[in-house]
Parts: structure tokens; sequence; C-alpha cells
């Protein structure tokens, strides 16, 4: 009888934990659907001319980018950067979480993403999400101190990281394995099952509220398994390779951006603000926000390409602004994530590569996965948020070899995983102001 209560009252925190987690997720993906929906005004995904309000939609980053380095550089500087990083180094030096996962810089982190998304910046949300989640497991342990007592402070947080991952994307499962590849490195028994309790309790709530299981829509094909073989090699090394650009240059942008950020905010804000504009006039509005709207749009038969430059000129301008728009954003330290342009521009490669072969979608599913795992070098979660982004499940043979292809070939070009690295550039000591 006693075990059997203390597997109630474990089981009770963990389903609290992961309901607390979920709620907190609702913000970030109420403003993710809005941003869709302004982007959706643009002429790409409309199909009308330019307006005076679309132009302006358009134009808001040359005034909002400004105003976010200034934010960082002053009042909310413990809201910077993309939230993943700040979590490492919370479960790595505990002694630092209320610095970094307090009350404090999560409103940060959340205004200024949501200004960012709002202005149609091509911005994901898994920073954001996971550093809610970790925060929301160090709020609980510090107001109550015997709060699955059984798990460290850190692991603690690693699950509930994981568990914002599922509550901001209705994946359950993604949460878990974020967990065990990125924070863990290892898939213990004893993290994984509390994982998964506090991770799907976390995205029923994401899913009561109307995140669909499904977010991007359907993938309708079913090549047999050696047709799918032959695409996904080819494919894979291609996105794999072009994920591991994507990821050295934002390391690379990032370090460059840190001296000038301290230096001349305003300034720089200013001109990437004027850059991402221009990429949406463009584009059509092609390259903003997180990509999802364009990965769905190419999902139910469109396509990437643009009026400007019909074809697979257009698809190939898209695909270059998929890349360096969110390097620029995220090279600046605005708070967001690096999972859903990836997918973006992976799909965008993908669909255009299986449209040479009369078989855009399996392409772009294809793209998609090996996108994602080039970039971060987590091919199993780049599967399992494949398959429950864009319920492709008969891809996954293709699937499974893109995504490990991909990986290692990111991985012969990029010596450490983005978030690690990212991780230590925040951790390099600033050089003084001049």
């Amino acid at each position: 009888m006693k075990a059997l209560n203390e597997l109630i009252r474990r089981l009770a925190q963990l389903g609290l934990l992961g309901l607390f987690v979920g709620l907190l997720c609702l913000p970030f993906n109420l403003v993710d659907r809005w941003g869709d929906q302004l982007l959706g005004l643009l002429p790409a995904f409309s199909g009308s001319t330019w307006r005076p309000l679309t132009v302006l939609l358009a134009c808001s980053p040359v005034v909002v980018f400004p105003l976010l380095m200034l934010l960082q550089s002053g009042i909310f500087s413990r809201g910077k950067g993309s939230g993943i990083p700040q979590t490492m180094t919370s479960l790595e030096e505990p002694e630092q979480a209320g610095v970094l996962l307090g009350l404090v810089p999560s409103l940060q982190r959340l205004l200024l993403w949501t200004l960012a998304s709002l202005s149609l910046m091509p911005l994901g949300r898994e920073g954001p999400v996971v550093q809610i989640g970790a925060s929301a497991a160090y709020w609980l342990r510090r107001r109550f101190p015997r709060w699955l007592a059984d798990l460290s402070h850190s692991d603690l947080m690693a699950v509930a990281g994981g568990a914002g991952l599922a509550g901001g994307f209705n994946t359950p499962l993604m949460g878990v394995v974020f967990v065990a590849e990125e924070f863990l490195g290892t898939f213990s028994m004893r993290l994984i099952w509390p994982a998964l309790v506090i991770s799907a309790l976390a995205a029923a709530v994401s899913s009561a509220v109307g995140e669909p299981e499904f977010a991007l829509g359907m993938v309708g094909v079913a090549p047999a398994e050696l047709i799918q073989l032959s695409w996904a090699l080819p494919i894979g090394v291609l996105a794999g390779a072009l994920g591991a650009v994507f990821a050295r240059t934002l390391l690379q942008v990032t370090r460059c951006f840190r001296s000038l950020l301290q230096r001349q905010p305003l300034r720089l804000g200013l001109l990437l603000g004027v850059c991402l504009s221009v990429f949406l006039l463009l584009s059509g509005g092609a390259s903003g926000c997180d990509g999802e709207l364009l990965m769905r749009h190419m999902i139910e038969g469109g396509s990437p390409t643009n009026a400007l430059l019909p074809g697979v000129l257009g698809d190939l301008f898209t695909l270059v602004l998929r890349v360096i728009g969110p390097v620029l954003a995220l090279g600046a330290g605005i708070p967001g994530g690096l999972i859903d342009p990836s997918f973006a521009f992976g799909a965008v490669l993908g669909h255009s590569l299986g449209d040479a072969g009369m078989v855009p979608q399996m392409g772009l599913a294809f793209g998609m996965v090996a996108g994602l795992a080039g970039a971060t070098q987590l091919p199993v979660m780049a599967v399992l948020f494949a398959v429950r982004m864009a319920g492709d499940q008969q891809l996954l043979p293709g699937l499974l070899l893109a995504s490990v292809i991909a990986a290692y070939v990111s991985r012969l070009l990029v010596d450490k995983p983005v978030y690690h690295a990212l991780k230590e550039i925040g951790d390099e000591p600033m050089a003084p102001a001049s």
C-alpha cells in the first residue's frame, strides 16, 4: 500500500508539472499562430498584390529590430538569446539558474520573441518554450523543495525543458528524445519515464487548445521502400550539408555580432531590420516567420517560387533567404529557435529536388528531416518531429536514412552540435566596450 501511495503521489506531481508547463507554452503557441495569420496576408500566400497594409507589415522589422537591440543591450538584457543555451548552462551550473531561468528573464524573453514574431522575423520558438519549461521546474522546486525529490535539481529542469518542446509543438516524444539526445547524452530510464509523463501532459494541454496533431498537414504519398531510399541518400547528403553550413554560419555570425551589439546596437539593428524587410518584399513573404506557413503551403500543393523569379530560380532564391534570414535574427541574439527554420529550408531544397524527379512531396518530407538533422545533429529528434508535424509515417524508411546521413554529413563539417557551440560562445567573456 505504501508503494502504491508513493506511485500515485509521484504521478500526480509529474502530471501537475506537465500541465503547468503546457499552460505556460500557450502564449507562445498563440503568438506563433498570429504571426502566421499576418504573414498569410502577404502576396506569396494570399495571391494578391502588395497593398499599403502588407507593405507596412513587410517593413515592420526596420522599426522592431533596432528596438529589440536596444532592449537587449539595456533593461531586457536577461531575456536575450535563444533560451536553450541558457537552460544548458543552468543544468551544468545550477547556481546560475536564478539569473537565467527566473521570472524576469522568462517574461523578457517572451516579450522580445513576441515582438520579433509579430514583425514576421524568421524565428522558431523551441528556445523560449524549452526555457519556460525549465523555468517552471525551477520555480516549483524553489517553492516546494520536496517536489519530485528523487530527481536532482538539474534532472528536473532537463525533463521539464523537454516538456516545453512537447507543449510548444504538441510533440510529446520529441520532447523526451530532446532531453536524451541534447541535454543528457544518454537514454536513461530513470529520467525517460518521468519525461514521458510530463511531456504527454504538456502536449495534451497544447492539443486541447488547438495545436493540431499534424501541424503542417499530411504528406499523402507512399512510394516503395527502395524508391524512398534511393531519394533519401542524395537529399540527406545535400540537405545535411546545407544544415551544417547554416549551423556553422550561425555560430560565426553570433560570435561576430557579440562585440558589435555591445558597441552599436541601434545601428546594427537598423541594418539587419532593413535586410529582413527587403527579404520579405522580394520574396512576397515567403522568407518570413518560422517557415511553418510556407511548408503547409507546399504540402497542400503550392510552391516556394515567388512572382519575382518564377521556376527553379525562384525556388533557389527562396532557399537562400530562408537560410540567411534566420542566421541574421538568431545571430543577433533575438530569442527564438532554429528547428522550424532549418525544417523549412530543408523542405524547400527537398521539394525542389523531388520536383525534378516528379516526387515533390516525398522530396519535401526527406528535405525537412535532413535539414533539421544537419542543423542540430539530432537525427532521432528530427525523425520524430517530421512524423508528428507532417503525418508522414508511411515514409519512415526514407526519413530514417535521410536523417542519419544528414547528421553524419553535418558532423564532418561542424565539430559540435549547434546548441552546445552556442552555449560556449555565450559563456565566453565579453571584451570591454571601447
